[in-house]
């Protein structure tokens, strides 16, 4: 298991991964230094462990905020699936009248033909 170093408000952190998520790992790392970084222009320096919660309690909001957009935006998803389905169902109601009519009037038309064809 690979061994990545990563840096936060100025501390060394050494974490294990998985192999091949290495630089997934130390972009992650460097959010939440960005984090903990905008924090301490806030409110300055507080201790580590107040601004490493802080900084996740940020990361935990943005978290949930992205995931009820994704949830708004699955259901509006859903309700414009149906919605298309519940118009092409029309669309093939519409589709079965116009047949329906155009072959009454091509029959009477055959009809009227006929009479004329007799006259």
């Amino acid at each position: 298991m690979p061994l990545v170093n990563v840096m936060v408000n100025g501390r060394a952190y050494t974490l294990n991964c998985d192999e091949g998520e290495e630089q997934h790992l130390k972009e992650l790392a460097a959010y939440i230094n960005e984090k903990v970084r905008e924090l301490l222009g806030q409110v300055g320096q507080v201790g580590d462990q107040r601004l490493l919660l802080m900084a996740a309690l940020l990361i935990a909001d943005e978290h949930h905020v992205a995931v009820k957009k994704l949830e708004e935006g699955a259901q509006e998803l859903e309700d414009l699936k149906l919605a298309k389905s519940e118009l092409e169902g029309q669309l093939d109601k519409s589709q079965a009248v116009a047949v329906d009519a155009l072959e009454s009037a091509t029959a009477r038309l055959e009809g009227v033909a006929a009479e004329l064809a007799r006259a």
